[in-house]
């Protein structure tokens, strides 16, 4: 995973190519068409809080969180300059428990796919999991290994790599092959995973 001091240097070196300030299309697209309905969320890896930002316009009251102190700062600003609610948190997603757990549905645009192991993956998993009601959504785009590429982009995952990672903890609603809204020269391919939360007798939040 990187680190924190790498994602500032990418901001501060203008680097950060993920960071358009677009709202993802994807994410869009399935707030429009699925049964996702304005409630309490979580986004994880937010950011600069572009796509947190627009949920809460829709009605979602949101609660998003990033590594990097200096993506938060400009995401505090962004929010008070629209006058938006959104709460905004500097935290390591896997080592902390996000305030206001158990959330009804968890977005993460390209967080996820940055866990190099296998074990790394099924903990990320495991913690949104954890993050959320039983029965809740988790919608996340992972950088897709169906796409050969020569330049760097984001971390390449398999179809197989996502489903041994978020069993047993979520059933698999829909996943397609999609692409990465970004600045650089060749888009990059993402899969669109939209996933529910099973229903487990060892809830460890109940």
């Amino acid at each position: 995973m990187v680190g924190e001091t790498n994602w500032k240097e990418c901001y501060l070196s203008g680097q950060a190519r993920w960071d358009t300030g677009r709202r993802d299309f994807n994410l869009v697209k399935m707030v429009k068409k699925t049964p996702i309905r304005p409630c309490r969320m979580l986004e994880v890896g937010c950011g600069t809080g572009t796509n947190a930002l627009w949920l809460e316009k829709q009605g979602f009251s949101v609660t998003a969180v990033d590594v990097t102190a200096m993506a938060i700062e400009r995401a505090k600003i962004k929010a008070n300059k629209a006058r938006l609610k959104c709460r905004f948190f500097v935290a390591d997603f896997l080592k902390q428990k996000i305030k206001g757990r158990p959330f009804n549905f968890i977005f993460d645009r390209g967080c996820f796919h940055h866990f190099e192991s296998a074990k790394e993956r099924a903990k990320f998993a495991k913690n949104v999991a954890l993050h959320l009601k039983d029965k809740a959504i988790w919608l996340s785009l992972i950088g897709s290994k169906d796409q050969a590429r020569q330049i760097p982009g984001p971390p390449l995952r398999s179809v197989k790599e996502i489903a041994l990672a978020v069993e047993p903890h979520f059933e698999i609603l829909s996943l397609y092959s999609s692409w990465f809204d970004s600045d650089m020269p060749l888009r990059p391919k993402c899969w669109v995973c939209l996933m529910r939360k099973r229903k487990l007798l060892d809830n460890p939040l109940r």
